[in-house]
């Protein structure tokens, strides 16, 4: 009996030793986990088709946040851009094309740590405040606002559009709720530890501007079936559309997409 106890004892204490490094392991290294830095040097160059503007801005904490401001000609507004989880502006900037050629300036902010951003990401709120703070310098010029975010970004493009003047949301495979979603992807890992919550579907019930989001139904990091939860909480003129054949990368290239896009934006 105390043979078995002994064994018993010592099962609990392993399993609870490698729990414990388990949770330690995910808990120190989720920052980098959610958001996949990617540095560009001070000096790095940008060369793009058009026409555009570096744009630094200082954050809550003294570090300054950078953006490109791709231009068209007599833009008929501003679209504020908030990218996925991984690389900057110099990639993401290939995007542009497709919003100015629709008459609007379009902003690419990298997150801090991202490009040529300063400083480091910690938790939710120091991206919130970014965002919150780069949009109100770069935006303040414009009557025509749009929010546009893509992934990680919906989170952040949610939470802006319910705090600050827009004209429309758009969320491009966006999850419902991020703590939900990482619970399939780090079983075990208590929430109470979690530095990262993007609750989108609470912000989703404060804006009373028109939000459409796009899905590819093949998307296998960020299923649809978060945009069909979402949908529940939109408003009966709000619209989901489901682009088939999509999976998560590339939504900025589906055909459809940049269909409905014109048709909305204009």
């Amino acid at each position: 009996m105390k043979q078995f106890k002994f064994l018993v004892l010592s099962f609990l204490g392993i399993f609870g030793g490698l729990y414990v490094l388990y949770v330690s392991y995910f808990y120190f290294n989720q920052t980098e986990m959610v958001f996949v830095q990617y540095k560009l040097n001070e000096n790095y160059k940008f060369y793009f088709e058009n026409n555009f503007e570096e744009v630094k801005v200082k954050s809550f904490d003294g570090k300054y946040q950078h953006g490109i401001l791709f231009k068209a000609n007599n833009p008929k507004g501003l679209i504020f851009y908030l990218h996925g989880n991984a690389g900057a502006v110099d990639r993401w900037g290939k995007i542009s094309k497709t919003y100015i050629d629709l008459g609007y300036d379009i902003f690419i902010l990298d997150y801090r740590g991202f490009g040529k951003s300063e400083g480091k990401i910690e938790n939710e709120e120091q991206v919130l405040k970014d965002v919150q703070i780069v949009f109100d310098t770069v935006s303040k010029k414009y009557k025509k606002r749009i929010i546009i975010g893509y992934s990680i970004g919906t989170g952040s493009a949610s939470y802006l559009a319910s705090i600050r003047r827009n004209d429309l949301l758009i969320l491009k495979a966006p999850f419902d709720n991020f703590l939900k979603f990482t619970e399939g992807r780090v079983p075990y890992f208590p929430n109470s530890l979690k530095k990262f919550r993007f609750e989108t579907e609470k912000y989703l019930n404060k804006i009373k501007t028109p939000i459409y989001l796009f899905h590819g139904n093949k998307d296998q990091l960020i299923s649809i079936e978060n945009s069909f939860r979402l949908k529940k909480v939109l408003k009966p003129t709000d619209s989901l559309f489901i682009l088939e054949g999509q999976n998560h990368l590339g939504i900025n290239e589906n055909i459809e997409y940049q269909k409905k896009l014109k048709q909305i934006i204009n």
